[in-house]
């Protein structure tokens, strides 16, 4: 991956390793492009993200590195906001970045993709489950605050997998995001979960890209040593879709480059 924009820092208290230290091994890795997009605040579930009080010191560390090696790699500045209805800051929503990323991780107020709550899915339907999933994607697409869809299918985590046909509950949410003219990144962090496989599926990645949606790519690193370790998988599934640009973002515009 040249491109890389979803990445997190120890600020959402659930990620390890020093802002220089994901710098380098992006380097390393042969990324041009390296965003760093933490969990942004809110006032709601806030063990596993950054305080607005911490909002600066993110923001400055950033800029900062993207300054110290300007004459090596390109750093992008972003957040990854979840799309909670009641719950999303205007300070987030207004912030100076490159670009905001749009996820779902909360089905109400179920942290459906976090391993302490995964025994609730004993007690539900597992198609509803996704309907609600792929329904609260499109609402987020809806609402045209985000730049990216992050982890398109992340209900498939735990590799729960519905008996309807994927391509039918995704389809509106599909087309909420191409109306609302959003990138859909290929998530790598996946590949380290139950499912094992990237967000979202081959298959679909080749619905978007019928539907003409751009992609960026992301490794959703938590540590340095996650980032870039999928590049080959990756940019060969983006290319077997029919893909060959991506997306990267400076001030909220957005601008498409080969890989």
């Amino acid at each position: 991956m040249i491109v890389d924009l979803h990445n997190h820092t120890p600020l959402c208290n659930h990620a390890q390793g020093e802002i220089s230290e994901y710098v380098e091994k992006a380097i390393e890795m042969g990324v041009k492009y390296f965003g760093f997009s933490d969990h942004a605040p809110m006032d709601f579930d806030p063990k596993y993200r950054m305080g607005f009080d911490e909002m600066q010191k993110y923001e400055k560390d950033v800029l900062e590195a993207k300054e110290k090696y300007k004459d090596k790699i390109t750093i992008l500045l972003g957040y990854e906001v979840d799309y909670l209805k009641g719950h999303m800051d205007e300070r987030i929503l207004n912030a100076k970045v490159d670009y905001l990323i749009g996820s779902v991780h909360f089905i109400g107020e179920w942290g459906f993709d976090n391993p302490e709550f995964i025994g609730r899915y004993e007690h539900e339907d597992i198609d509803e489950i996704w309907q609600k999933y792929f329904d609260t994607v499109e609402n987020m697409a809806k609402s045209k605050l985000f730049d990216i869809a992050g982890h398109l299918d992340l209900i498939k985590v735990f590799k729960f997998m519905p008996k309807r046909d994927i391509s039918e509950i995704a389809k509106n949410a599909l087309i909420a995001i191409k109306e609302a003219d959003m990138v859909l990144e290929i998530n790598v962090a996946g590949y380290r979960k139950p499912i094992g496989e990237a967000y979202p599926s081959v298959s679909l990645l080749k619905q978007a890209y019928d539907l003409g949606i751009p992609i960026t790519f992301a490794s959703d690193a938590h540590s340095p040593e996650q980032i870039g370790i999928f590049n080959d998988e990756v940019s060969q599934m983006a290319k077997s879709a029919g893909y060959t640009q991506c997306a990267i973002f400076k001030d909220r515009k957005r601008e498409l480059i080969n890989f």
